[in-house]
């Protein structure tokens, strides 16, 4: 459940494309070869893998920034890496999605890389190259110089931090210094065993293990151990901690209260970069002025998809509202849409395979005819879309003493309905250019109308979409209902 879920949509729809997060961390690769287990080696007790494909991408701090653009925001990522091919696969990754790539290049240490081999969905071992010993004092002032410059357009600011020698902490408190100067949030994925370098930030983001190495409380005890993060936050100058409890969920620790938004149900299938979603969810989400309660059970909905994935694979914004869908159908509100919102809620759903039926009219005093359009209109397809016309087109349409019902009204109790799934107001005298935008899969009318009649169905055919005709109901229209009105 989101607490404020008309606040989320809308920044997930429209607002979020306006955030800008500078990510700085560790960047490396990740390598995965996709194989099948057959046998066991005859050389050792081992399982014998064969290779059918491999695949690599971004991980670490550059999963962070790729989790960021695939919410539809800005992001820059900052950090080191090697003279090699892995930094060119990191670089040309980045770029092509879209993230601005600000790499210092260290010759003396390699790009940090994972190589899993998995058989099936099972992870069977985990080769990683790096090295861990620092960097260059040259190369952490460029890093700080880069940071500065960065900052000036930045919403939010991440560190993530995957113990890999990037974020010292000099690099971290002068990123945090920088941060605050500017008013906007920190926050912080952390692999220290001690916290301290991190303090002055506005939250940092630890799993269990983390937080109890962190306070020497074990993980079993976790009443007691939140309530030591609570602690922890207060010693650190937090504003609050937020720690991922996995099938738990997430904890916003404070210093005198703790809230835990529980995890959302899913088969998990792999948790590599789940922390990487969580961080970029919740820098978005308290970036663009959400609190920090509803930023957690956002955070906690991106995370149950990206577990539901074998890899290492980031988040996308149609996604992230395919997920919402539940609670947006249980609120009327939320399905009336402006024409941008409606354009990228049908993206969601197309890009999770549903076909949009489209259908429209006055619906002035709704009645049983317009409920069993509806009804059947929705029976061809997944996703249900009325566009009504606004006020000022019915009187056009109907004459000065019409509409009965304004057209916010219509539209809210039209999304009542458990048949729609949006609506939209358009003010034109036909809905032309809003079924050009949309594209539907089909466009349902009722039986006063044939094909030849109803607006864009020559122009569906450029679509492969289609025309479906519903008889009308006899005896029923919003003109014989005025009528009977005015005659008693």
């Amino acid at each position: 459940m989101i607490q404020n879920l008309h606040e989320s949509i809308t920044l997930i729809e429209r607002n979020w494309r306006d955030a800008h997060v500078l990510v700085i961390g560790d960047v490396m690769v990740d390598r995965y070869i996709w194989g099948e287990v057959e046998r066991i080696s005859p050389e050792a007790p081992v399982p014998v893998v064969r290779a059918v494909h491999n695949s690599e991408q971004p991980g670490g701090a550059a999963n962070v920034a790729m989790n960021i653009t695939g919410l539809g925001a800005r992001a820059t990522a900052l950090g080191f890496c090697g003279n090699d091919p892995e930094c060119d696969v990191i670089e040309g990754s980045l770029r092509s999605a879209n993230v601005v790539c600000d790499l210092t290049v260290v010759p003396s240490h390699p790009t940090t890389t994972k190589l899993r081999i998995l058989g099936g969905k099972q992870q069977m071992l985990r080769l990683d190259v790096e090295r861990t010993d620092g960097y260059p004092r040259q190369a952490y002032d460029d890093l700080i110089e880069k940071m500065r410059e960065h900052v000036h357009s930045a919403s939010a600011v991440v560190l993530s931090d995957y113990g890999k020698g990037v974020l010292t902490e000099d690099v971290c408190q002068a990123a945090i210094q920088v941060a605050r100067r500017h008013g906007i949030p920190l926050l912080v994925d952390p692999k220290q065993r001690s916290f301290t370098r991190y303090r002055g930030a506005t939250t940092i983001c630890p799993n269990v293990m983390e937080l109890s190495i962190a306070t020497g409380v074990p993980p079993g005890d976790l009443d007691l151990l939140l309530a030591a993060g609570q602690k922890l936050s207060a010693e650190l100058d937090l504003e609050y901690m937020t720690a991922t409890l996995s099938e738990k969920g997430i904890a916003l620790l404070r210093r005198e209260s703790r809230y835990v938004a529980p995890a959302v149900a899913r088969q998990v299938f792999d948790v590599s970069g789940a922390g990487d979603t969580v961080i970029a969810t919740l820098a978005l989400a308290i970036a663009g002025g959400l609190d920090p309660q509803t930023a957690i059970q956002l955070a906690n909905v991106a995370a149950g998809i990206v577990v539901s994935k074998v890899g290492t694979v980031p988040i996308n914004r149609d996604e992230l509202l395919s997920s919402l869908t539940p609670e947006i159908d249980l609120r009327a509100e939320e399905k009336v849409l402006s024409p941008g919102s409606l354009k990228t809620r049908v993206a969601a759903w197309r890009a999770a395979g549903d076909r949009i039926v489209f259908t429209n009219g006055c619906f002035d005093l709704l009645h049983i005819g317009h409920i069993t359009l509806l009804q059947e209109a929705r029976r061809e397809g997944d996703r249900l879309v009325i566009g009504i016309n606004s006020d000022a087109s019915v009187s056009a349409l109907k004459g000065p003493t019409r509409p009965i019902v304004g057209q916010d009204e219509r539209a809210r109790i039209l999304a009542a309905l458990a048949a729609v799934d949006a609506v939209v107001v358009f003010d034109t005298p036909t809905p032309l250019e809003l079924i050009l935008e949309l594209r539907p899969d089909v466009i349902v009318k009722g039986g006063d109308y044939n094909e030849n009649t109803v607006v864009g169905a020559k122009e569906m055919r450029a679509w492969n979409g289609r025309v479906k005709i519903v008889p009308t109901v006899e005896g029923f229209s919003t003109t014989k209902l005025i009528a009977r009105a005015n005659a008693q």
